[in-house]
């Protein structure tokens, strides 16, 4: 009995440390390891786009978001892509941002990496795509939505939060 206590908590203490790792479950399309943080914090938002090539919804309002990072890019904001057809479909997902003309950086990773990566971040199980993730200038998560969202709502709350940190 003893024995197999010590087992289970050896077992158990394992897998504690193993699920408190950081996943590099992401790569950029170039093969380097990617991660959303060297995207953060530098003064700008960052609008994180989360797609997959086959999406219907993300091929439909992808320009949006391009003309969008292409007017905000010098200035306040980007727009960070992940793509979650992972390296089965990488060549489709190449395909998706040269057809788009994708301006922006994009990280590719597994489907259930990217979910688990989501789900830790946020607390809630990751949906489906498009998918969007807003961070503040300072690095901090400030909001998240399922489906597409107009670029002029994006703005809009830029501005509204922006207001909102001058108050005092």
């Amino acid at each position: 009995m003893k024995r197999t206590h010590i087992l289970l908590t050896g077992l158990l203490a394992m897998f504690l440390l193993l699920a408190s790792l950081p996943s590099q479950a992401m790569t950029t399309f170039d093969g380097k390891p990617g991660r959303v943080s060297d995207y953060l914090d530098d003064g700008k938002w960052t609008v994180v786009m989360i797609w997959a090539s086959d999406c219907h919804i993300c091929n439909k309002e992808i320009s949006h978001y391009v003309d969008f990072h292409f007017v905000h890019q010098d200035e306040d904001a980007r727009v960070l892509g992940i793509s979650i057809d992972g390296q089965e479909k990488r060549a489709a997902a190449e395909q998706f941002i040269s057809r788009h003309r994708v301006n922006f950086p994009n990280l590719i990773g597994e489907p259930d990496e990217v979910a688990e990566w989501y789900q830790r971040l946020t607390g809630n199980a990751f949906v489906g795509t498009p998918t969007f993730l807003f961070f503040n200038p300072q690095g901090k998560l400030v909001a998240k939505q399922v489906g597409a969202v107009p670029t002029e709502l994006i703005e809009e709350f830029m501005h509204r939060q922006a207001r909102a940190e001058v108050k005092p």
